[in-house]
Parts: C-alpha cells; sequence; structure tokens
C-alpha cells in the first residue's frame, strides 16, 4: 500500500487545523482585546489555550508526517536544500511559540488577572482604570505578543512557499 497520499493528506490538514487560526482568528482576536482592555485578559486566555490545544499539538504533528514522508518519499535531505531550510524555520517556530509567545503569554494573562496591580489604583476612579494608563511591563508585553505573532506568522508563510515552489 502506498502511504504517500495518506502521508500527504495527513500532513496538509494537519496545517489547515494548526495554522488557520493563526492566520485568521487569532490576530483578530488580540486586536479586540486591546482594544476592549475590560476583555483583553479574556482575549490572551482564549488564544494561550488555543495555541496550547490546537496549534502547538498540530504543528508537533506537522513534524511527525513531515519525517514520515521524507522516508516513505526516500529523499535525499542534503540534495533538497529548500527542505532542510525549511525544516530549520519550522524547529525555531515551534521553539519560538513553545519557549517564547506561551511564557509572555503567561505573562500577560497573570498581569491581567484581578484588579490593577497595587499602587497603580492611586487617583484612579473608583472601578475605574488606573491613573496614567496601563503599567509599561504591560505595554511591552502585549508588544512582544504582537510581534512575536507576526514573526511566526511570517516563518509559516516561508515555509508553505519553500514546500510549495522548492525554489532551491
Amino acid at each position: 500500500m502506498n502511504l504517500v497520499p495518506w502521508l500527504l493528506f495527513a500532513h496538509v490538514l494537519g496545517a489547515i487545523i494548526a495554522f488557520g487560526a493563526s492566520f485568521s482568528a487569532l490576530p483578530i482576536l488580540g486586536a479586540m482585546g486591546g482594544r476592549e482592555p475590560m476583555h483583553g485578559n479574556f482575549a490572551v486566555r482564549v488564544s494561550k489555550t488555543v495555541s496550547q490545544r490546537v496549534i502547538i499539538p498540530f504543528a508537533i504533528l506537522q513534524g511527525i508526517t513531515g519525517v514520515a514522508l521524507i522516508l516513505a518519499l526516500q529523499l535525499d535531505l542534503l540534495n533538497t536544500r529548500w527542505l532542510l531550510v525549511a525544516i530549520v524555520l519550522y524547529l525555531v517556530a515551534l521553539g519560538f511559540a513553545i519557549f517564547v509567545q506561551t511564557p509572555a503569554a503567561v505573562r500577560m494573562i497573570e498581569m491581567t488577572s484581578g484588579g490593577p496591580p497595587s499602587g497603580a489604583a492611586a487617583g484612579a476612579a473608583p472601578g475605574g482604570p488606573p491613573a496614567g494608563g496601563p503599567p509599561p511591563e504591560l505595554l511591552a508585553t502585549a508588544r512582544t505578543l504582537r510581534r512575536g505573532g507576526i514573526f511566526l506568522a511570517a516563518l509559516i508563510a516561508v515555509i508553505v512557499f519553500l514546500m510549495v515552489m522548492k525554489p532551491f
């Protein structure tokens, strides 16, 4: 039985499931959470949960089905530079998502859980936002998450380009 079509099907379907939300829903969710700070914590928790339960597991599946395809097709990795570059970028993206984006999301959730940070509410109207706006650390973490999301989207786009076009 030829497994290549089945492995390719699993590989492409896994990519759609894993990265579809990365390109469509999560950027919208993040922007809306930023525009409506009272819902920001919820937006970050949803994004983190989708990442942990869908994106990262299916991204790992991409590696497994990719290795299976390489073996099934008996590809010579040293003569497929486009694939080597794509594999390196995949590993960078996966590592970045797990070791940079996830901890930043956890920090953002911690900073936006509960009431305003201690001392930040001085001068604020009762029930209103802290005087002077959000704390600088919160804004810095939001920038880190936004830039990280753009970086990951760019990596995924380059990987897809390499897989489809096989430029070198």
